[in-house]
């Protein structure tokens, strides 16, 4: 995939059916930008779920130390989802605390 973009691979990849259904250029143009925003908010939550289950694995093989370091690296990828509206305000605070009890819990 060298040489293309994520706009470009959609637009390599744009399903016919879809495409069809846009007759207005701002409106072809608004689903190929739906797609492409689908595609990066697909990869931000998938790496917070990376990171949280970092600090959950260390917190089942019970290494304080790891959990320690894991945590505010795991805080700060849900916060800047967060703040990009990735993830509604209440649902990352509900990820932060669920991850910062199980850290606390081991002492």
């Amino acid at each position: 995939m060298s040489g293309f973009n994520a706009k470009q691979i959609l637009l390599l990849n744009y399903d016919l059916e879809v495409y069809g259904l846009a007759n207005i250029k701002s409106a072809k143009k608004r689903v190929i930008t739906s797609q492409v925003r689908a595609e990066r908010n697909k990869a931000v939550k998938s790496r917070v779920k990376t990171y949280i289950k970092k600090v959950e694995a260390a917190v089942a093989a019970g290494d304080k130390a790891a959990a320690n370091e894991a945590l505010p690296v795991a805080i700060a990828e849900i916060e800047k989802a967060a703040s990009k509206g990735i993830f509604h305000k209440n649902a990352a605070a509900r990820k932060v605390s669920h991850i910062t009890k199980a850290v606390n819990a081991m002492a």
